[in-house]
């Protein structure tokens, strides 16, 4: 009776323990994200050490000083704290004395965390839905070629027929007529009006494509080369929402946005070595595919992953130009963006949609003067504000357009 009572216990206990065991992992995952993932990553060196598997290195009661107070225990001349400060180039870690013993607790399950390994089951069940699929489509292709089969022998059986019919009946079937029929070239020749219509339509037609053909010389809309190393405006602007002047910082101030540094993605890959994000499988972008692009950026900068320092030794990344303009054309990027307070997406498009950058506007002269003809100038707009108060009255409308500030005057842009 009591080994019964016993197995009863364990049977209510094991669920709830295994629900307070995920409920640890998880409350410790948001702990580490929040204080922990800037320096440090699971499975491999940052600015500090891989802290999977800590719990084996350093005893439970020595994480607890060192997470809550890591600077004294240096100061103290703990041996393993020092060599922790020594290897990673006396660099302090920030002291959490606010964390409970529970929360570290919650922090190292975390770090100790193995994932089961995916099921196969899933992967060989899609293969199966796959596999089905093609062989149903496979059946419709062959029975759809069966009934085309059978009702080109069915017609062919009934011709047969209605000509035996016809010749019991004594109906005569003509196989051979011989008429007169003037070949086409000889009427069309004949008639003048007709050639004089097709000469015209051909000259006009002609004159169209090779107008439509002259137009698009050097307009590159929709044109996405594809770079040196890979950079997705999807997972940058999209996902993480970085603002796109934190790369194109020259947007601001300058004609140009300028490409930028290396530096400026270092900024955050010194930290960031691998990609855990979501994954497009259809089109080939998984995330060992991503994490291969950042290994590219080590290269060309010569970041050494494995000592976190630099080599010295980069190479020049040959980026490709994707918006180019005429050189006899003006345009000021911090003039739109900075000043009138113009959108990025407004010209470049769903730039937070796209995994592979592309040209989304035609950029020709027709298209920047339609798009100052019809956009209205901000009247709060202090750059402005002078110049439309006195337009305004002169015109005597409430609205400006930028074509009626001047913004479709030829030296705007050709000087």
């Amino acid at each position: 009776m009591l080994l019964i009572k016993r197995i009863f216990l364990v049977a209510i206990l094991l669920p709830s323990l295994s629900i307070s065991q995920e409920a640890d992992i998880q409350a410790g995952k948001s702990l580490f994200n929040a204080n922990c993932a800037a320096c440090h990553q699971l499975n491999r060196k940052a600015v500090g050490p891989a802290l999977s598997g800590v719990t084996e290195k350093y005893d439970r009661e020595w994480l607890y000083k060192w997470i809550k107070n890591g600077t004294q225990m240096i100061k103290d001349g703990d041996p393993q704290a020092v060599a922790i400060w020594e290897e990673y180039n006396r660099a302090v870690m920030t002291n959490y004395p606010q964390f409970s013993n529970e929360q570290i607790d919650n922090i190292l399950a975390y770090t100790d965390y193995t994932p089961p390994p995916p099921a196969v089951t899933v992967a060989a069940s899609a293969q199966t839905v796959s596999q089905g699929s093609d062989i149903s489509v496979n059946v419709i292709l062959a029975v759809t070629i069966v009934i085309f089969t059978i009702l080109i022998v069915m017609l062919f059986l009934v011709q047969r027929t209605l000509i035996k019919i016809a010749n019991a009946s004594g109906v005569k079937i003509e196989t051979d007529t011989k008429r007169s029929i003037t070949p086409l070239w000889q009427t069309i020749v004949k008639n003048q009006f007709l050639i004089f219509i097709l000469v015209v339509g051909f000259l006009l037609s002609s004159a169209y494509f090779t107008y439509g053909y002259l137009m698009q010389v050097g307009i590159d809309q929709g044109y996405a080369p594809i770079q040196p190393i890979h950079y997705s405006h999807k997972i940058h602007a999209g996902a993480n929402q970085i603002e796109c002047k934190y790369c194109h910082s020259s947007a601001r101030v300058s004609k140009h946005s300028g490409i930028p540094s290396l530096n400026v993605c270092m900024n955050c890959h010194e930290y960031i070595a691998e990609y855990n994000g979501e994954e497009d499988l259809e089109n080939g972008y998984t995330r060992d595919f991503y994490t291969n692009e950042i290994k590219k950026l080590y290269s060309a900068v010569g970041w050494d992953e494995e000592n976190q320092v630099y080599t010295g030794n980069t190479k020049p990344v040959k980026w490709v130009r994707i918006h180019n303009l005429p050189d006899f054309v003006y345009f000021n990027h911090a003039q739109h963006a900075q000043v009138a307070k113009i959108e990025c997406q407004t010209c470049h498009g769903p730039v937070e949609e796209m995994e592979i950058m592309y040209q989304y506007s035609p950029l020709t002269m027709g298209w920047c003067i339609d798009c100052h003809r019809e956009s209205n100038v901000d009247k709060n707009n202090e750059y402005y504000q002078k110049v439309h108060e006195e337009l305004s009255k002169k015109y005597g409308v409430e609205k400006l357009t930028v074509a009626q500030l001047g913004g479709i005057e030829c030296a705007k842009c050709h000087y």
